[in-house]
């Protein structure tokens, strides 16, 4: 198995004039990822099915276009790892993660927040449940994919470019939402910057203004990237592959690493 794998790899520039191997592996990747819809779509059954109800299937496309990932990952709490929250219907009901929005009460976009979960609920409010506890292919939520994205920006295999689409005004994530949030000064503006790349001729341009819009600080560092001094720490693509670093959220949620010239690019765009 070896020896069939290292001939691939040496014959493989042979057959596509122009391609690295970093490039090809990328193309293969890109074709098989899910379509728009189900990218970044996490499905929640630690307690569910024992309960005898479907698992809740959450789109983070949803999710995204009227929050920004810190909101829900640092101040609501969820964790960045799949099923590591445990969320259950107790918490809910007791006003935490799901719950801290979906009280019945919230009120966002001039629309109140449909209640979660209830002890004593009548028919009519588990007709509600299917909003979350649904399959994944015959989900019952309230939106629909396409009229909602509908004149989005899109990146490759028609995946949402959800940078543009703040930058265009298309969504305004919110990044406070009162008795959840922790008034926090501004951030000071960090300058954009070069990192060095081996493998390939572009170098990879960084920029904490666009991630910062999303993310703030917190939900990268400490925990994702152990330091906050440029060069402390060397990251490759292994790692970056394996789950690690920026991996942690461009290999499900956020644009797909195989979209190399999204980052190996000559300039800040």
């Amino acid at each position: 198995m070896k020896r069939l794998l290292v001939s691939f790899v040496l014959v493989l520039p042979l057959l596509i004039p122009g391609w690295t191997f970093s490039q090809f592996v990328a193309s293969q990747y890109l074709e098989n990822i899910p379509p728009p819809e189900y990218y970044g779509k996490v499905i929640l059954d630690n307690f569910s099915r024992k309960s005898g109800v479907d698992p809740v299937v959450f789109d983070h496309w949803l999710h995204r276009a009227k929050f920004t990932c810190r909101l829900c990952h640092i101040d609501v709490g969820f964790a960045m790892e799949a099923g590591a929250t445990m969320v259950s219907a107790a918490d809910n009901m007791s006003g935490y993660y799901c719950g801290a929005c979906h009280d019945g009460k919230m009120t966002i976009e001039d629309n109140v927040v449909f209640d979660s979960c209830a002890v004593n609920d009548t028919e009519e409010e588990r007709k509600r449940c299917g909003r979350c506890h649904s399959k994944t292919e015959t989900g019952q939520g309230e939106y629909d994919y396409e009229k909602f994205t509908a004149g989005f920006p899109l990146l490759k295999k028609n995946l949402i470019d959800w940078e543009k689409a703040e930058l265009l005004g298309k969504v305004t994530p919110l990044d406070f939402l009162e008795s959840i949030s922790h008034e926090r000064p501004s951030l000071k503006a960090q300058r954009d910057f070069s990192i060095e790349a081996a493998a390939l001729k572009s170098n990879v341009i960084f920029s904490h203004k666009k991630h910062t819009v999303w993310n703030g600080c917190e939900v990268c560092h400490p925990l994702i990237f152990r330091s906050s001094k440029k060069g402390t720490v060397q990251y490759s693509m292994f790692e970056i592959m394996a789950g690690e670093y920026c991996g942690v959220c461009h290999l499900t949620v956020a644009f797909p690493v195989w979209l190399c010239a999204k980052c190996h690019r000559d300039s800040v765009q």
